[in-house]
């Protein structure tokens, strides 16, 4: 490969890889002067000069003029008569030179265009994954703590693999739905956990199990939310069992639980059959705490809810013997979730319990 070739492959790089043109010159410079040291024994006294135009390449080796007693910070001699030049010697070759200024001397060996490209094919080989990284990073860095769709390409003992497009994207099996079934080949959504520069390359990281999933499919299907309309407050997720998902509206013509079940039930029937079947309790929200804990209790009815401790977020919630066990919920899971929405304490009482603690009520 001639230094013509070697400039044509460099511009297709370029175009093709969208890499940036000082980028790789740059670093075929630096990559040049060390094959160069490193083939003809040079001293570190010497740069390469890269036309960009015309792809020629020559090297340069150069003296500094240096006094030839200066010396350095421990008072050893700085001046080295391989790299450096007096100023007496100098101004015999470039009168009125001044100290600190170089002489510049062409060192280009003839046979240098074969180091050249084999130099130049080992950077660009570098770069270009080092491009294709950084692309990678910046394409998906935004997109982190989003929903994405992608093909099911892979797997193995621990993870499928999902391509994204322009990367792979990387699926646990700890991460997705409990009891589903991935298909090679399929089209899925995934909601990207994290994006971050690993030793092999970058990793997207990838999770159906998030609760985030969830609420990025509801805005996925609730135009109202996107739109602002219906905004979520929160959502609390127990993965292949049960979701609840607090909403409310500030417009009071809007109902933001009906608006997300939909016609028949057909919004609420697409997030379903994405979530392989999980329970979703849609829960208004309520600026009015025991009417918010009430609501995240469903389905248990008939509840009171008692504020104790606003600083410490604690709640009692008595019920009847009826309610009891739809509010706990089958291993206490309708509670811990309702706890987990609200971010409130909530400890379940009967009336029974509650007249042992000094609380009556009439049921």
């Amino acid at each position: 490969m001639d230094t013509a070739e070697l400039k044509k492959a460099i511009d297709l790089l370029i175009r093709e890889k969208n890499i940036s043109e000082d980028y790789i010159y740059e670093a075929l410079e630096l990559a040049l002067v060390s094959a160069y040291k490193k083939n003809y024994n040079s001293l570190p006294n010497v740069r390469v000069e890269f036309d960009r135009s015309t792809g020629a390449i020559h090297l340069y080796s150069f003296l500094t003029v240096r006094k030839e007693d200066e010396v350095d910070e421990d008072g050893d001699l700085i001046f080295d008569d391989r790299i450096d030049i007096t100023k007496k010697e100098a101004s015999k070759i470039v009168p009125g030179i001044e100290y600190g200024e170089t002489i510049e001397t062409e060192v280009t060996p003839k046979d240098f265009g074969r180091v050249a490209a084999a130099t130049a094919k080992q950077v660009v080989i570098q770069k270009i994954r080092e491009a294709e990284k950084n692309n990678i990073i910046a394409a998906f860095q935004d997109k982190q703590d989003e929903m994405v769709s992608g093909v099911v390409s892979m797997e193995d003992a621990y993870n499928y693999y999902i391509d994204l497009g322009k990367a792979q994207g990387l699926l646990p099996k700890t991460e997705i739905i409990p009891d589903e079934e991935i298909k090679m080949g399929s089209n899925i959504k995934v909601y990207i956990t994290k994006v971050e520069e690993g030793i092999k390359g970058p990793s997207i990281i990838l999770s159906r199990k998030h609760y985030n999933f969830v609420k990025r499919l509801f805005e996925l299907e609730i135009p109202e939310i996107t739109e602002g309309i219906i905004m979520v407050y929160s959502v609390a997720r127990e993965a292949g069992i049960r979701t609840k998902i607090a909403v409310y509206s500030e417009n009071n013509r809007v109902d933001p639980v009906g608006a997300c079940i939909g016609e028949k039930g057909t919004r609420i029937a697409h997030i379903l059959k994405e979530l392989n079947g999980e329970k979703v309790d849609i829960v208004r929200y309520d600026k009015d705490m025991a009417t918010f804990i009430s609501n995240a209790l469903s389905p248990a009815k008939d509840v009171h809810v008692m504020i104790t401790d606003t600083k410490k977020q604690e709640s009692i919630v008595i019920v009847n013997d009826d309610n009891f066990s739809l509010a706990l919920g089958k291993k206490g899971l309708n509670v811990k979730l309702a706890s987990k929405l609200t971010h409130y304490k909530i400890d379940i009482k009967t009336f029974e319990q509650a007249k042992e603690m000094g609380i009556n009520l009439i049921a």
